[in-house]
């Protein structure tokens, strides 16, 4: 039976044209996905594996949550459920402290959307491991309001010498994961345009940080 996941892909600023194509990404990886926009599903959220491995915030964007939803969200991943941010989960929740931590970062701006290379800084990790050393892409390279490393593992990092517009400089995550209580938090800032979720490289790429997440891969 393959693993249950809610894909959340509700919006209250902007909108991301690429969150069907998501979805439908998702799907192909062989998950059984439930996704909503529904803020009660959310509300409904038991203890982790029942019955979801993960819960993917999918290109979310502004304030998505009731302080319900926010409560079953939090105790979900302390006890254990796995939590994905894909894309513009970083610019969710800003009135929500509680979910800058869990996510990393948050997002601050971006340049345009242009090609760029990432390097890759853990070669064993699952969302990064079939990458090449330096993996090129063409996404929004986001900036984001604070540098999490130290807080998070990094996994990736922009190369902003290969693109125009960077505003963090040399070091710059673009992909990290990290504990948060009992459960597992994997981020990508990738997937801005519905093209990146055809590419093969992508897909792998989310398909192992899901797999991470809900502790489905070592």
């Amino acid at each position: 039976m393959s693993a249950r996941i809610l894909v959340y892909t509700r919006t209250t600023a902007y909108r991301h044209d690429s969150i069907p194509a998501g979805v439908a990404a998702v799907r192909a990886l062989g998950f059984d996905v439930d996704a909503t926009e529904d803020p009660q599903a959310l509300e409904a959220l038991e203890g982790p594996l029942d019955p979801y491995a993960a819960v993917v915030f999918l290109s979310t964007s502004g304030e998505v949550l009731t302080d319900a939803g926010r409560a079953r969200l939090r105790s979900y991943v302390e006890e254990g459920g796995g939590f994905v941010g894909v894309h513009a989960a970083a610019c969710a929740e800003y009135d929500w402290p509680y979910y800058g931590e869990l996510l990393g970062a948050r997002f601050a701006r971006h340049p345009a959307h242009q090609p760029g290379k990432a390097v890759i800084e853990d070669r064993d990790h699952p969302a990064t491991r079939h990458l090449p050393a330096a993996w090129e892409f063409t996404d929004e390279w986001y900036d984001f309001r604070t540098n999490p490393r130290g807080a998070v593992h990094v996994l990736a990092r922009a190369d902003e010498s290969t693109y125009d517009g960077g505003g963090m400089g040399a070091d710059h995550p673009l992909v990290w994961c990290r504990e948060q209580g009992a459960g597992r938090v994997f981020y990508t800032a990738l997937g801005h345009a519905s093209e990146a979720y055809d590419d093969p490289d992508f897909r792998a790429h989310l398909l192992g940080g899901i797999n991470w997440a809900a502790r489905l891969a070592d």
